[in-house]
């Protein structure tokens, strides 16, 4: 079944402080200034008299006084000094310019945002350089320099470390979809210190219908940070993270494609594993092997992570599968059993268990308070089944009070998941 974690929408990036205020006023709703005569237990107006404004004396008649009886009034106050009113009204301009500098900066209006500006991640842009000004590596290097041509990456969002988070349109020339594809890479990645090193990759696939956007992309959920934190903790490798549209159309009526290649359909399958990965290496530092490549997801996407590592072990290490589906269950395989089988990671681990083939690390996380409650068994089953026999290697971490929610399982990622598959994998390799 396609679920959508809760929280998995997506909320742009703001900098703290920057929430709009509620108007001022008192108890009863009225501006400040403007409460009825009287309220405050003051003098009361003598009846049949107007009552003046909140604030001012209440105003009686007396005799006429005599003109010998006169007393002269007070100067009226001085007026301001003209240096004081440029100050004041200088003053005023930089507030009022500082307010509206806040709010464009809040609706990502440029020029007070860099969002859409160009994102080239320590390559030429697109169009520009060649293949050949690319540093040369030894042939023995574990590092894949970027492969080119370098793509149209256009900001989506600034982290406060100063990385980013950047979208393309991919034209998937090995499935024939197109679609979009957000990036981001650890602050690590243009440290010189690691100018001559290839990156691990993480490809990460959100829940539900996963289109038109990728809910990791934002940053409400953490995934970006938590890395940093992780790698600095010691627990994670700094993965470059792919994070593409996991579906080609919204999960209208329950229809959903499972990342496959449905016959009839576009082939979703290919575009995960064949033009994402292709993306990747050329634009970036990568890992030459398998050693270098992991996927994560949740619920829909976790199904679809796993089934891409069981499927394809040789170019893909380990996944990170949050409250997973285990079975391929899309109406769309109707009339298509032997495609669908060929799609099962029930039937995929047999597969390889009984081939002997490369070994493979699959990370399950589950809520114990999942609302599917065949969640937590259908994983328990498939490990008791399929785990730790031969090539497959699996772990399972229940969360305590989970539930089927992307907010739960980035902080338990950093719990045992990521350090997990971090052991296996390679990176920053020369």
């Amino acid at each position: 079944m396609s679920y959508a974690p809760d929280g998995q929408q997506y909320q742009p990036y703001r900098p703290q402080g920057q929430s709009p205020q509620p108007p001022y006023g008192d108890q009863y709703g009225q501006p400040y200034g403007q409460q009825p005569y009287g309220s405050g237990g003051g003098q009361q107006q003598p009846p049949g008299r107007p009552q003046p404004p909140y604030g001012q004396q209440p105003q009686y008649e007396y005799p006429p006084q005599d003109h010998h009886d006169y007393q002269e009034q007070p100067e009226p106050p001085r007026r301001k000094s003209r240096g004081k009113r440029w100050v004041i009204a200088g003053a005023t301009v930089l507030a009022l310019a500082g307010i509206a500098a806040l709010v464009m900066n809040h609706f990502e209006i440029p020029p007070f945002t860099d969002k859409g500006s160009a994102v080239s991640f320590g390559q030429p842009s697109a169009g520009g350089g060649k293949k050949n000004d690319a540093p040369q590596q030894a042939a023995n290097s574990k590092m894949l320099m970027p492969t080119g041509p370098a793509a149209d990456f256009k900001n989506s969002m600034t982290l406060p470390d100063g990385t980013h988070v950047a979208v393309t349109t991919l034209d998937g020339k090995k499935s024939g979809f197109k679609g979009k594809v957000w990036v981001w890479a650890p602050k690590e990645y243009n440290d010189p210190k690691f100018a001559k090193s290839g990156f691990p990759v993480m490809i990460a696939l959100p829940g539900g219908a996963g289109y038109p956007s990728n809910y990791w992309m934002g940053t409400d959920l953490g995934l970006q940070t938590s890395i940093s934190k992780w790698y600095a903790e010691g627990k994670s490798k700094p993965f470059i993270l792919a994070m593409p549209v996991l579906n080609p159309a919204p999960d209208d009526k329950g229809i959903y494609w499972d990342g496959s290649d449905i016959p009839g359909q576009p082939k979703m399958g290919t575009w995960l594993t064949e033009d994402v990965p292709d993306l990747m290496k050329a634009n970036f530092r990568t890992v030459k092997s398998r050693d270098g490549w992991a996927f994560m997801g949740s619920s829909t996407g976790g199904f679809a992570g796993l089934k891409a590592v069981l499927k394809h072990p040789d170019k893909f290490k380990a996944v990170i599968a949050s409250g997973p589906d285990i079975v391929p269950d899309s109406s769309l395989w109707k009339g298509h059993d032997k495609e669908k089988a060929e799609n099962n990671p029930e039937v995929l681990a047999k597969q390889l268990i009984d081939s002997k083939g490369p070994d493979v690390y699959l990370a399950f996380q589950v809520g114990d308070s999942e609302n599917n409650k065949k969640t937590l068994p259908d994983v328990q089953k498939f490990i008791a089944t399929y785990g730790n026999k031969g090539p497959v290697h699996a772990e399972l971490r229940v969360i305590k009070g989970g539930q089927h929610n992307a907010k739960t399982y980035v902080p338990n990622m950093g719990e045992g998941p990521v350090q997990y598959i971090s052991k296996v994998m390679e990176g920053p390799v020369e």
